[in-house]
């Protein structure tokens, strides 16, 4: 492996010699094989309402083998059979998850999973990191407890914008370099917070912090380049493959000529901004089931966008100043926070086993988590003890955890692959938006009662909740488009 390599370069298959096989020669992964004959089963069983295929496959042919075009072509069919789609788009994709499935977990996929994972931490860690200062924020440059809940608002702009804009930047400029410079302005502005001499001035450089924030978790083709990148992937691993543009279009047909002539910036924006027209929305309800299910997710995200931040976001001046008599000391606040934040770790892991487990999967995770979390955050406002506060904001961290990991793996899994980015970017907006206003509820509510905000932040989860029990997909043990 070269010690060097150029990050926008293209890549091709060139590059990765020794990593294709025919298939004939391959070594398919053994979860495949046995998927196939289950489905074949499923199918002798009439599974499938065979009167809505075309041409159903075969079930019974003896002459199946995992490494021929022929027996690779009849799993293909029983996939497609399964999923009610076929199109050359679909047939192309199922191709390319047979081969990466084959290749099989490994360095590519633990590397992307850490890098990914920096993503989202960065992005939750900074709107901890504004719920921190707040409080120290008031004793600095004296805006009240409750006007200085902006500064998390300035925060939300840019998220926001930075979620916007380095979307359609990163067509433009490519994804390694937008995504290198949305680190860069995040980790520059971060320093620089430290040295605000003014809180409009913090607030300016928090809002710039967002802007690289909200666009390092928005990043995370032409045919030719997907074989590259499976061949990338293989050779990352040290593994082989046998996926080649031969096999895509013996299996999905030849693809289209496209025009060589390179879009101008003017057209990759337009493009872009084409992704959230009623065209490329109008598929998102092309059922009744996908169109209740796209209504419910960007419910959940909308509600959970202002129930989150309105309890976690000013938690710090909740746990300071529960007590009336006398404001809760800085460092018995800031133990509890630490506490509460090392507690709520496990929860991701937690879900991570409990959607794959069997009557329970996403949906059963999710919608208990949630409604776990809801009344939690009611429970907290029973007394002002900080001990008592302490378990219960534990407990409601690790089952938050828990709601929020299955949301963000569970979404993109429901909308079908080429509307996914359509409806995943109008959950992240709604959720952006619905995030931006819960400081001015925060701040309104807060002046009338101190523990408004926190009632309006559990009963926005129970509401989530609501909606959860009618989600009508569940993906546990579905591959998506």
């Amino acid at each position: 492996m070269p010690t060097f390599v150029n990050p926008f370069k293209k890549a091709d298959v060139s590059d990765f010699e020794g990593v294709y096989v025919p298939l004939a020669n391959s070594q398919r992964h053994h979860s495949v094989v046995a998927t196939h004959e289950d489905r074949k089963n499923s199918l002798n069983k009439d599974h499938f309402d065979e009167k809505k295929l075309e041409s159903p496959p075969d079930p019974g042919s003896n002459s199946y083998s995992a490494n021929t075009i022929e027996g690779l072509r009849a799993e293909i069919e029983l996939d497609l059979a399964a999923s009610g789609h076929d199109t050359a788009y679909d047939r192309k994709s199922k191709v390319i998850n047979k081969a990466i499935t084959d290749i099989g977990m490994g360095t590519y996929q633990w590397q992307l999973f850490v890098l990914c994972g920096f993503g989202w931490l960065a992005d939750n860690m900074w709107l901890q990191g504004v719920a921190l200062t707040l409080p120290g924020l008031t004793s600095e440059f004296g805006p009240s407890e409750t006007n200085v809940r902006y500064t998390t608002c300035a925060l939300f702009i840019g998220l926001c914008l930075g979620a916007s804009f380095w979307g359609v930047a990163s067509d433009v400029i490519g994804r390694r370099l937008a995504f290198n410079a949305t680190l860069f302005l995040a980790g520059i502005f971060g320093l620089a917070v430290g040295g605000g001499n003014s809180w409009v001035g913090t607030c300016a450089l928090f809002a710039c912090v967002g802007v690289g924030v909200g666009g390092n978790v928005s990043f995370d083709s032409r045919q030719a380049e997907a074989v590259a990148t499976v061949h990338g992937i293989a050779y990352k691993n040290g593994k082989t493959t046998w996926l080649s543009v031969d096999v895509l279009n013996e299996i999905g047909g030849l693809a289209v000529v496209e025009d060589k002539q390179k879009l101008s910036k003017k057209e990759i924006v337009s493009r872009n901004l084409n992704k959230f027209s009623t065209e490329r929305i109008a598929p998102l309800f092309a059922t009744r089931k996908l169109g209740l299910m796209t209504i419910l997710i960007w419910f959940c995200w909308t509600t959970i966008g202002m129930g989150y931040p309105l309890f976690n976001a000013f938690l710090p001046q909740y746990l300071a100043n529960s007590n009336t008599e006398q404001p809760t000391a800085a460092s018995i606040v800031y133990r509890n926070y630490a506490i509460t934040s090392v507690v709520g770790v496990p929860g991701s892991i937690l879900a991570a086993y409990t959607v794959n487990v069997k009557y329970i999967g996403r949906k059963g995770t999710i919608a208990i988590s949630t409604l776990i979390t809801g009344i939690l955050v009611f429970c907290f406002t029973i007394s002002a003890d900080p001990d008592f506060q302490l378990g219960f904001t534990c407990l409601e961290a690790l089952f938050q955890n828990i709601m929020y990991g299955v949301l963000y793996a569970y979404t993109p899994e429901v909308f079908p692959a080429p509307n996914r980015g359509t409806g995943t970017g109008i959950a992240s907006c709604l959720n952006r938006i619905a995030g931006l206003c819960a400081p001015i509820v925060a701040v309104n509510a807060g002046q009338a009662n101190p523990k408004a905000p926190i009632y309006a932040s559990g009963g926005l989860f129970l509401a989530a909740f609501v909606a959860m029990c009618f989600f009508p997909i569940e993906t546990r043990d579905k591959q998506s488009l």
